[in-house]
């Protein structure tokens, strides 16, 4: 046990397998009563030393049910739930001067769910092994963290939409303000994160706020092309407050003392109004965030910060998996993809065409399933590698190849199947072995993997021995890593596919 003098108090850590970890430290006050849907404030410093032996509450979010191959993962048996969320929580190798590399986790979850504070996300194997400090992070949810009320209630509540995104900036504050204590570099912090937590990535590259407070990022199956305009955003918060059952009238008072769990239910809602998932997410307000995040970056937002991004190969096949997800067949699928795609027609010949030059499947599911996994995932990231080559800067690609063995490997390589590879927690527990996989095959996997994270938040370049072939992407070459049994780097995988969406308008990233 060892004791850490922060900004605002003495913490304790818990053992850790040889680290110090220190669990659910404060970096927030908790967004209650007027501080709701405020922008995160200082804690109230604190006497004493704090003795934290397990993670905090996670912020407030349904209940997980449904979850199919996920289903042990995200505390999806309703784990604690409470507004006062606003904690981090620290794996390092030394309590010294070694100012060792910093990854912040941003966790995922849809912006409606998840928490950094759950056993697949734990810190312990990835700061072992590249001598590395690793923080994750809570942030305030859905109808509390990522709906605008500014617009509908006349600013009575100030909401942006964006104060999930505020909690994150504040958390990164406060590592740059202690990290040091712990032993990190606060010059050296990485952002990484996966599906929203990638989204939150791309987002905070463009978000004036986190400028100077990261030094390279990681969007994982998330890249800068989610943000809600702001009309949308205020027709989205006009529909959560309907559905609560209050008046766009109602006092700031009346507003505040909703209870939370209400609060909730109508963001569900919402979501069924408004005919999909993910209708939360950052907000375009035009003061912190005033353009799409990939127009931002494009724009120079985030020149100077070396990127590293990527995709898995059957990103959709996770969903497709989860009890009551449509998955169209026959002649539907082309309706399926209408409104997403400007010219659907041309998308599905084209990769009909080009799995059937592979001798992969053409049936409509599976046409679906590798469609809305470059749509939302994989064509993002690559927009994002063009865009910041085309500012002269550097960033690398990668896709994950490695197959889950969930149900006799139905699922490929599915969303969320690099996150316990990542962590060193792929066989953390049988249900992580039956999603993840185990053995010498998936260990060597994690080595590879944790090398690469590392290297690359330790200088921004995460070429390693087994990928020294790695080249920074560029249109003319796409050089990417491949992530699978074994590692390898490939030029312009799966490119007849990606040229298609040269040709066509769509909706790219959210869901």
């Amino acid at each position: 046990m060892s004791i850490v003098q922060t900004q605002y108090g003495r913490v304790e850590s818990v053992r850790a397998n040889g680290l110090h970890a220190f669990l659910a430290v404060p970096f927030a006050a908790p967004p209650v009563g007027e501080l709701r849907w405020r922008p995160p404030a200082d804690p109230t410093p604190w006497t004493g030393v704090r003795r934290v032996a397990d993670f905090s509450a996670q912020s407030w979010q349904p209940v997980l049910e449904g979850m199919g191959p996920l289903q042990f993962a995200f505390n999806s048996e309703g784990g604690e739930r409470h507004e006062d969320c606003l904690y981090l929580n620290v794996w390092t190798p030394g309590l010294d001067n070694r100012k060792r590399p910093v990854l912040v986790w941003i966790h995922g979850g849809g912006f409606s769910g998840g928490t950094g504070g759950t056993p697949i996300y734990d810190g312990t194997a990835l700061a072992s092994r590249g001598d590395a400090v690793v923080v994750t992070i809570n942030y305030r949810l859905g109808a509390l963290g990522f709906v605008n009320l500014n617009e509908v209630t006349g600013g009575r509540v100030a909401a942006t939409g964006n104060e999930g995104l505020l909690d994150q900036v504040k958390a990164l504050e406060w590592v740059r303000d202690n990290i040091e204590a712990f032993g990190g570099d606060p010059d050296r912090v990485t952002i990484f994160g996966e599906s929203a937590g990638g989204m939150s990535v791309g987002a905070l590259m463009a978000f004036a706020p986190a400028a100077g407070l990261f030094h390279r990022a990681i969007p994982q199956s998330g890249a800068c092309n989610t943000a809600q305009p702001l009309d949308k955003a205020a027709e989205i918060g006009e529909g959560l407050l309907e559905l609560a059952g209050v008046s766009v009238n109602a006092s700031a008072g009346e507003l505040l003392a909703l209870d939370p769990e209400r609060l909730v239910e109508a963001g569900t809602a919402v979501g069924a109004k408004f005919g999909g998932a993910m209708v939360f997410q950052p907000c375009i307000d035009g003061a912190q965030m005033t353009d799409m995040p990939l127009d931002a970056v494009a724009a120079g937002s985030a020149d100077g910060i070396p990127v590293m991004v990527g995709a898995t190969r059957d990103e959709w096949k996770l969903f497709t998996a989860m009890p009551g997800f449509p998955t169209p067949d026959g002649d539907a699928l082309q309706q399926f993809l209408a409104g997403r795609i400007d010219d659907p027609e041309t998308v599905i010949s084209a990769y009909r065409s080009a799995r059937e030059g592979r001798g992969d499947a053409v049936d409509a599911a599976t046409l679906f399933a590798a469609i809305e996994t470059d749509r939302v995932f994989r064509i993002p990231a690559v927009r994002l590698g063009e865009t910041v080559a085309a500012r002269g800067q550097e960033s690398f690609q990668y896709v994950f190849t490695w197959d889950s063995p969930w149900e006799d490997g139905k699922l490929g390589s599915p969303h969320a199947i690099d996150i316990g590879f990542v962590f060193g927690t792929h066989a953390l527990s049988s249900g992580s072995a039956e999603f993840f996989g185990s053995g010498d095959a998936a260990d060597a996997l994690a080595g590879h993997v944790q090398d690469a994270w590392l290297a690359f938040a330790a200088d921004g370049d995460p070429r390693t021995d087994a990928l020294r072939d790695w080249a920074p992407y560029a249109p003319d070459t796409r050089s990417t890593a491949l992530f699978g049994d074994p590692v390898s780097v490939a030029s312009d995988p799966w490119g007849e596919e990606r040229a298609v969406w040269e040709r066509v308008s769509a909706r790219l990233g959210g869901l």
